[in-house]
């Protein structure tokens, strides 16, 4: 069978189940091939279909994400490792860094708040390379994996990774303070209805934050200036009918509220200074 015909039959499977089957299904065969998408679909499709494909796409079936089953996802034009103990970076959370190096492009140290893989900061710090940037995760397993990043992606001297929970006390000493601080934060609603691929296989504790999903915000928003400079920025991910309560949070909490949207136009990222 060559790698067009098993790809072709591979999406059939996968169709009644995902709704990106070919899509899948092409991602998955370039990752045994240690090649590109496009590459794979200009020189690869007539080869003989390597072996291993097939326990590939059942695990997809089952509703494993691809990232996981890969092992890697693209974020601003990076490659990041990803594992089951971060989240799989999003799209649409770009529109963080695009603020945060539009609004402080002279930053000189950002802090990431519960940085998962390290994309916001690795992105961010892979534009400014001027910048020193830490970043902290509850996770020891989410931590690892943002360390194995910065150096894959030779960004270890400006990028360092701590565990840290800003429910516990104490959790800031010794950080000082940063003229940028990026949070993607939990913020679904612990009865919102996700995906399978979501719900089962990324962290709960990355992803729910109460009955509103405001739980986090509410404990991180009040100590947020103790951590900025003067002039500092603070970029923080929403949900996208979110903007108007987490706003009064930050309002409450002496801070001058922008909204950017994301490139579907929702509501994504509120810039607090």
């Amino acid at each position: 069978m060559t790698v067009g015909e098993a790809i072709r039959a591979a999406a059939e499977t996968l169709a009644p189940v995902i709704d990106t089957a070919r899509l899948d299904a092409e991602l998955l065969m370039a990752h045994l091939f240690g090649c590109t998408r496009s590459e794979l679909l200009l020189r690869h499709m007539r080869d003989p279909a390597p072996p291993g494909f097939a326990a590939l796409v059942e695990r997809r079936t089952g509703h494993e994400p691809v990232a996981y089953i890969t092992g890697s996802q693209e974020f601003y034009g990076l490659p990041f490792i990803v594992t089951p103990a971060t989240l799989i970076p999003r799209g649409d959370s770009e529109t963080l860094v695009a603020a945060a190096l539009a609004e402080r492009p002279d930053a000189a140290r950002v802090l990431d708040l519960g940085t998962g893989s390290g994309a916001l900061l690795l992105a961010v710090l892979a534009h400014l390379r001027q910048a020193q940037g830490v970043g902290i995760d509850r996770s020891p397993e989410a931590v690892a994996v943002a360390a194995r990043n910065a150096e894959a992606l030779g960004l270890h001297p400006q990028a360092r990774f701590l565990a840290g929970d800003w429910h516990a006390p104490g959790w800031t000493d010794g950080l000082g303070t940063f003229d940028l601080v990026l949070c993607n934060p939990p913020y679904v609603e612990s009865t919102a209805a996700l995906d399978r691929q979501v719900a089962e296989f990324e962290p709960a504790a990355a992803l729910f934050a109460g009955p509103e999903g405001l739980d986090d915000y509410r404990v991180l928003i009040p100590q947020l200036r103790a951590l900025m400079n003067e002039r500092a920025l603070a970029v923080l991910e929403i949900g996208a009918n979110q903007a108007q309560a987490v706003g009064a949070l930050a309002e409450a909490a002496g801070f001058s509220v922008a909204l950017r949207r994301d490139l579907a136009g929702r509501a994504r990222a509120l810039l607090l200074t």
